[in-house]
């Protein structure tokens, strides 16, 4: 999808061109619904549409919170105006300019052993919709490298000990503006102890005794896929 920033107005706003067709967020009025009732929320449509199309989704919904959410300036109150060519709001009275938030979060996949015999650490966290079992995830503090947020969330989450922390990848998170950036670690000592307020369960599994596991769209998913398919020999 290529970028080319510009809004025809404050409810409606462009996204980029998808093979060939521009797309746009609409924000539509609390209690309108232009699909004859057939609209859906963001989470639903997780899993059922293509990673493509629920990215497009998924950036929608940010930058219409974003434009909703920065209609006056947060310095001085002063509404906001929309600048032409750059996704940003400027307040005319003090230059304050606000451009659309993102919060790095990082999600970790550990691992125990070697071999055929290594193990992976999955959760049920609190406020798991379903009864899946996915990676350890939490929010990075300020002053605190990806790096760093991952061994403390780990041991805040669960209680245990990580190293040899590597970078896997990443992928937009629209809940509610969230980069996931996935790592690999390494367990180093500990014993599980759950974070009542976070954790609901976690334990080590082995690949052939996985518990229900996120959709593969997620990073995630795609993280525990990426140790399913690795080399065990």
């Amino acid at each position: 999808m290529h970028d080319e920033p510009g809004d025809l107005s404050w409810g409606q706003h462009f996204l980029g061109v998808l093979q060939g067709e521009a797309m746009w967020g609409v924000d539509v009025p609390t209690g309108d619904d232009p699909a004859d009732g057939a609209a859906t929320d963001l989470y639903s449509y997780f899993g059922r549409a293509s990673e493509t199309e629920w990215m497009v989704a998924g950036r929608a919904v940010q930058i219409i919170e974003w434009a909703r959410t920065h209609r006056f300036c947060g310095r001085c109150a002063t509404p906001t105006e929309l600048l032409t060519g750059e996704r940003a709001m400027k307040c005319p009275a003090c230059g304050l300019m606000a451009f659309p938030r993102l919060a790095p979060e990082m999600i970790t996949l550990v691992t125990k052993g070697h071999g055929a015999d290594q193990e992976a650490l999955l959760a049920r966290g609190v406020q798991f919709r379903t009864p899946s079992y996915s990676c350890l995830a939490g929010f990075v503090e300020p002053g605190e490298s990806l790096e760093e947020a991952v061994v403390r969330e780990v041991r805040e989450e669960v209680g245990i000990d990580v190293d040899n922390v590597r970078y896997w990848g990443s992928q937009p998170w629209p809940f509610p503006h969230s980069l996931m950036v996935g790592f690999h670690a390494e367990f180093a000592g500990g014993e599980i102890t759950c974070d009542p307020n976070e954790i609901a369960d976690a334990n080590w599994y082995r690949r052939d005794e996985l518990p229900a596991l996120p959709p593969r769209i997620s990073i995630a998913r795609k993280l525990i896929d990426a140790w399913l398919d690795a080399d065990v020999n």
